[in-house]
């Protein structure tokens, strides 16, 4: 499966579109890292996955940018959420217009994930004290997928490169803090060499010097997108503004 630099470029920018709007209108204290949203949507959309799965404690700005990414590659997000946030997260969804890209699905992420299988990008919420049991329950496509723990605390790990059930023959990397703090990247099967030598599921250069500049002084910043005509590599800047 080749990367697409078309369909990742236009998640990206459609989720930086929408989680601004979503951010100008509520109180962002649940916005995570900057940056971080349209990285995921980017990502699955470039690998164009085809069944995305979230389990989360509640919609969030990451289940917009993965509902982008579903719209761009002609998929579909299954969003697993506890029943009394239900009704809340579809009004959250209907308002990006992405209602169609999201099923919900309630109940125990235990029993519901054992109906997905070949999972090409899934993102797990880590806040639940459980996320460990529901990562190691993710079927995942064993030719090419994503794996994503979000929110993890302090030290604590995600799959850190080991999938259960898988042949040794797959190749299996993890990296934390691929951009921001409490996220985990975990890359499954068959990659490119650049997306190899990434370890951050793409071609996203993000300089660390100017990421954590604008993090320590608080000044906004903005990021630039570019495209590598020769390679097709694509190449995203944070610049402080």
């Amino acid at each position: 499966m080749e990367w697409s630099a078309i369909s990742a470029t236009k998640a990206y920018l459609d989720t930086l579109e929408l989680c601004g709007e979503r951010k100008r209108r509520y109180d962002s204290r649940r916005i995570s890292e900057l940056g971080s949203n349209e990285f995921i949507s980017a990502l699955a959309a470039g690998m164009k996955a085809k069944l995305i799965v979230e389990v989360t404690s509640g919609v969030s700005p990451s289940t917009v940018a993965l509902a982008a990414a579903a719209r761009h590659t002609g998929g579909k997000l299954v969003c697993i959420v506890p029943e009394p946030v239900l009704a809340d997260s579809k009004q959250v969804i209907k308002e990006t217009g992405l209602i169609d890209m999201v099923e919900f699905k309630t109940g125990d992420p235990s029993e519901l994930l054992s109906h997905y299988e070949k999972i090409d990008f899934s993102l797990v919420d880590c806040k639940n004290g459980e996320f460990t049991r529901v990562l190691k329950l993710l079927d995942v496509n064993p030719s090419r997928s994503v794996v994503v723990a979000n929110n993890l605390a302090g030290d604590a790990k995600g799959l850190g490169g080991h999938v259960r059930g898988m042949k040794d023959k797959v190749a299996v990397r993890s990296r934390k803090h691929p951009i921001g703090k409490g996220m985990e990247i975990t890359l499954i099967g068959k990659f490119s060499d650049t997306e190899r030598r990434d370890q951050g599921g793409g071609h996203y250069h993000v300089p660390a010097t100017r990421h954590n500049a604008a993090r320590k002084t608080g000044r906004s910043s903005k990021w630039v997108f570019k495209v590598d005509e020769e390679s097709g590599e694509e190449h995203i800047y944070r610049m402080l503004k």
